[in-house]
């Protein structure tokens, strides 16, 4: 089955040179590149879109595979999962324990994300030396809903907004132990509220 590009896509100067503008993101100070940049060439829309991980047509969905011990903390209805490392002060993902996306995010699980997403935040400032904690929701790669919670460490202005992530994909990565006991604390301030911390 064909699927025709949206109005936007068809008005997108695809395959052409995209003039930089230095006024826009790059001009910021908080961008965290300097010298001769180019915009990329936008490519030719892919419709139907491939199936996203977990997607009926896509592969397994890794979240749903995961036991509780491969989350920092957990309750009935909700776990909270870091990674191997990082360069930011604290980066961890909250997701519900149903296979589902924001829009068939069952009602009581949505009621609770104001108090939970609070409950992360605390526990991530609670750490000492946060300024703010950004928090995102992406989900091209994934179907099962998960939510982004990225610190940004107190004084360091040049990583406020929309680049924090990719500051964090270029700043040195913080050393094992202390990332360790950086996830058992946010693990223990949320369990102090309920649930059971793992690490």
């Amino acid at each position: 089955m064909t699927i025709e590009p949206s109005d936007y896509v068809k008005q997108l100067p695809l395959g052409q040179e995209i003039p930089f503008d230095a006024d826009g993101i790059p001009g910021w100070e908080i961008f965290p590149f300097e010298g001769e940049l180019r915009v990329k060439k936008l490519e030719a829309p892919v419709l139907p879109e491939p199936a996203r991980n977990g997607a009926p047509d896509g592969t397994p969905c890794k979240p749903c595979s995961w036991q509780d011990s491969d989350y920092i903390w957990t309750d009935e209805h909700w776990r909270l999962r870091t990674f191997p490392e990082a360069a930011i002060p604290a980066l961890v993902m909250l997701e519900p324990r149903e296979h589902c996306d924001l829009a068939d995010l069952p009602a009581a699980r949505a009621a609770e994300l104001g108090a939970l997403f609070q409950r992360v935040e605390r526990a991530i400032v609670g750490l000492g030396g946060i300024a703010r904690v950004h928090v995102a929701r992406f989900g091209d790669g994934a179907e099962h809903l998960h939510w982004w919670f990225s610190a940004r460490p107190e004084g360091m202005l040049q990583l406020r907004g929309s680049c924090l992530l990719i500051w964090e994909d270029v700043l040195p990565k913080i050393e094992a132990e202390r990332w360790a006991e950086t996830n058992r604390k946010i693990a223990a301030a949320m369990a102090a509220d309920g649930g059971t911390a793992h690490v």
